[in-house]
């Protein structure tokens, strides 16, 4: 029987509790789940590759050990589907937390068909405490002093009002 390998790939800039929801209910789905972290140099992350990886295996460690899956975090920077294909993935799992979301990635889910059909993507829908976070709000409102702890793991919190402490 063939191993299924999920890869759920993102910035994580930071890891918020909507991509906590989606690991915890995505490592249901495979045999071994790749967190993929992305480098993507557009973006200018405000953590570093080293610390997105650590924020998000931070995390993962507490669903590995409710779960038979194996979840591991792996950094990329390359084609999404050039990277499934390195790790043998037989899916990408993507969340979706509005309309806006489906739009972007129904055309993304066309160009990587073209690219590999013999890879899957599968959408979760976020869970509706989660569906109005994003990475780019929670560290808006840290920076203007805000309760993020709803957004938020509480070390994720920690490391982003320590970050812009120093600013």
């Amino acid at each position: 029987m063939t191993k299924l390998v999920g890869l759920y790939p993102g910035t994580f800039d930071p890891v918020t509790l909507g991509h906590v929801d989606l690991m915890q209910r995505a490592v249901k789905l495979v045999d071994e789940l790749v967190i993929g972290v992305a480098i993507n140099r557009d973006k200018s992350p405000l953590f570093s590759l080293e610390e997105r990886v650590a924020m998000v295996e931070e995390e993962i460690a507490e669903i590995a050990k409710t779960n038979s899956a194996t979840i591991r975090v792996v950094p990329f920077e390359t084609l999404l589907m050039k990277f499934a294909e390195e790790l043998n993935a037989n899916i990408i799992i993507r969340g979706l937390r509005a309309v806006s979301d489906f739009e972007y990635e129904f055309q993304m889910v066309g160009m990587n068909q073209v690219l590999n059909d013999d890879i899957e993507t599968v959408f979760l829908m976020a869970d509706a405490r989660y569906q109005s976070i994003a990475s780019r709000l929670v560290k808006e409102i840290c920076r203007l002093d805000g309760d993020i702890s709803s957004f938020v793991p509480s070390g994720v919190e920690k490391r982003l009002k320590a970050k812009f402490a120093k600013s």
